[in-house]
């Protein structure tokens, strides 16, 4: 990236926080993407439809803690609203596949023992998060992939959905787009990389994520997506990748990401802001703000992240135009914002 280009992304960096005055009795974060997002560009009925399901969200993983349940009940209820809405690429909102199929990838992280359970590239799992976490509780390993995880799943019980399920017009429309500039700019296969880095960041990004603290003090946080639209090969991003896209730690903090994954998995970046915040007592705002604006941007990593301590301190820091997010703290409303400056 060149001195101008930094200069100027600099500009769009934004890092905001709570930094709570006496610790916080609970409290949720979700996020629903980042990239390029502007309000000039968006109608009003669309931001409208996408705060109001920020707000479900936020309130379904709220509703959880209020009552005393439990951090990891609470990321599973905010993350299922945003699955199960084509708004988001997660779920039914998954981007498509160069092939024109869905893969779908999720990670949850409990943050008492650092337990955790991913899955990778299934395709007929209406809700990937779910999964996850029966791969944390019900099974001695952490990761799943394709049809393993799927056979895992009909062993517990789950139902397996058609791929079909996860078509939607705008994402098919996406597809499209992202072929025809890959295939112009991948004549015979003979760059297919240069091609990829070619596309535009909204192509290369979309997830959806929740961190929560119970009321019992436990932390966890959880992380769902779609892909990058386009993706080939098998693409794995850092979404069901503990320590990149997702992870948690009741002595530091809980971390959901989204972002162009293979930079948020090169760096580490869920679990380096927790060990800055464990081993160098920063909060957890100045943790994601030098991970996300100094560790990533200057390299070309563009994205995000939500961030939780035990305490209650909370951090939305992303690096691009925008970042569907809220956040709800005991006793008082959800803040629910989506572009920059919101």
């Amino acid at each position: 990236m060149n001195k101008i280009l930094f200069i100027f992304s600099c500009l769009i960096c934004l890092s905001s926080g709570v930094q709570a005055s006496e610790p916080a009795e609970f409290a949720i974060v979700i996020h629903g993407g980042a990239g390029t997002i502007e309000k000039s560009k968006m109608t009003p009925e669309k931001e409208r439809a996408y705060r109001t399901k920020l707000q479900e969200a936020i309130d379904a993983g709220y509703a959880v803690l209020e009552k005393g349940g439990a951090s990891l009940d609470a990321v599973v209820a905010a993350i299922n609203i945003l699955e199960d809405s084509p708004l988001f690429n997660a779920g039914k909102g998954a981007v498509y596949t160069y092939e024109g199929a869905h893969e779908l990838d999720a990670s949850i992280m409990d943050g008492r023992d650092r337990q955790a359970g991913a899955v990778a590239g299934v395709k007929r799992v209406a809700n990937p998060i779910n999964l996850a976490r029966m791969v944390m509780e019900d099974s001695p390993f952490v990761m799943l992939a394709g049809e393993g995880a799927e056979a895992f799943a009909r062993s517990r019980g789950v139902p397996m959905v058609d791929n079909k399920r996860f078509d939607t017009e705008q994402r098919r429309q996406q597809l499209e787009r992202a072929k025809e500039k890959l295939d112009k700019e991948n004549k015979q296969d003979k760059d297919y990389r240069a091609a990829v880095d070619s596309l535009p960041v909204p192509f290369r990004m979309g997830t959806v994520g929740a961190v929560a603290l119970d009321k019992q003090g436990n932390l966890a946080a959880g992380t769902s997506t779609g892909g990058m639209t386009a993706k080939r090969f098998g693409r794995i991003g850092d979404s069901p990748v503990i320590g990149a896209g997702t992870f948690a730690d009741n002595a530091s903090c809980a971390v959901s990401a989204t972002g162009h994954g293979e930079y948020f998995i090169r760096y580490n970046v869920a679990a380096d802001i927790c060990t800055r915040v464990a081993y160098q007592s920063k909060s957890v705002a100045q943790a994601a703000d030098e991970v996300i604006n100094e560790v990533l941007l200057p390299v070309g990593g563009t994205g995000g992240v939500i961030v939780l301590d035990a305490k209650g301190n909370i951090a939305l820091t992303f690096n691009t135009k925008g970042m569907y997010r809220a956040s709800r703290v005991a006793g008082q409303p959800a803040q629910v914002a989506i572009f920059g400056k919101d």
